[in-house]
């Protein structure tokens, strides 16, 4: 054997046994092993089994296949956040390229639009649509982790009662008056819709969790802790209001404008599949959702979403 081989050969054995493995038996699993595919890596059979329709209208493919690129692009904006949130000390380079890649994820489904205002027929989408309710793009419980991920959950909570929020307020008190919740409850009588209710049964437990989990790790968090010159980093404060506008503004805007497409275009407007008001819902003028509050001026709040 050459030395380049016994040197691999004892990386591999001082690997395996640092983890109390024989390495000969490692070794000895690769002379059986298959030669690894494209397909068989990357799942390909299994990711192409997943679009199951519910009607005979081509284009719901179309929708379907949409919203699962959406579901990948939420993981691994995800994924990014989540190298920030886990840092002990993150570095202003770090953080903005972090940010820069969960950008241009947001940058994508940003565009990505225009396969569905432009890639379905109006009248099967308005045909196949009626059998998904209470279903609605609304329940994406990754976006909502996102939203978590990246800023105090003050920042998203309804605008309405962001001011008279008890600095003792638990958790779950924050957690009833998230933005959007707007989208399908009544806060004088506490009823929920179906869309709410069944959004909740799956996911409230596993939203309390990961609000406790980002308290101190979320975006806004983790830069207010940096040391000043970190925080007055020209390149991190450009990333972050890029991703600020990008998430809260342009990629919103882009969703209202397709679902507006889609829901206005005709003699009478349709409410969204699981009942909700979403042109007040979307909408950032009315929702205000901004991470990084104090990294916009005045003028920019005032007019945030216009």
């Amino acid at each position: 054997m050459d030395t380049t081989t016994n040197e691999i050969l004892g990386r591999i054995e001082t690997k395996f046994r640092d983890i109390d493995q024989d390495p000969n038996a490692h070794l000895e699993g690769l002379v059986w092993a298959k030669p690894i595919t494209y397909w068989d890596y990357i799942h390909t059979d299994a990711l192409l089994s997943l679009q199951l329709q519910r009607t005979t209208l081509p284009d719901e493919m179309v929708f379907i296949m949409y919203h699962q690129i959406n579901e990948l692009l939420f993981k691994m904006i995800l994924w990014e956040l989540d190298q920030v949130a886990h840092a002990a000390a993150p570095t202003a380079a770090f953080f903005a390229e972090k940010l820069e890649r969960a950008s241009r994820y947001f940058d994508t489904l940003s565009m990505s639009f225009d396969i569905m205002s432009k890639g379905m027929d109006r009248e099967q989408y308005l045909k196949f649509r009626t059998t998904l309710t209470p279903a609605s793009g609304f329940q994406s419980a990754q976006y909502r982790m996102i939203e978590f991920a990246s800023t105090d959950v003050i920042n998203i909570v309804d605008a309405r009662y962001r001011n008279d929020l008890p600095a003792d307020a638990s958790m779950e008190d924050v957690y009833n008056l998230l933005y959007w919740h707007a989208a399908g409850k009544d806060h004088t009588t506490g009823k929920t819709t179906t869309l709410i209710r069944l959004f909740e049964e799956r996911y409230k437990a596993d939203f309390l969790r990961k609000m406790e989990a980002y308290r101190n790790t979320n975006m806004w968090a983790h830069y207010k802790r940096l040391p000043e010159e970190a925080r007055n980093d020209a390149a991190l404060i450009a990333a972050m209001r890029h991703y600020d506008k990008t998430v809260n503004i342009t990629w919103v805007m882009a969703h209202y404008n397709a679902a507006a497409h889609y829901l206005e275009n005709g003699a009478q407007a349709v409410e969204g599949t699981g009942g909700s008001n979403w042109r007040k819902y979307m909408h950032p003028k009315y929702q205000r959702r901004i991470f990084f509050p104090a990294l916009w001026s005045k003028e920019e709040l005032a007019n945030w979403g216009q």
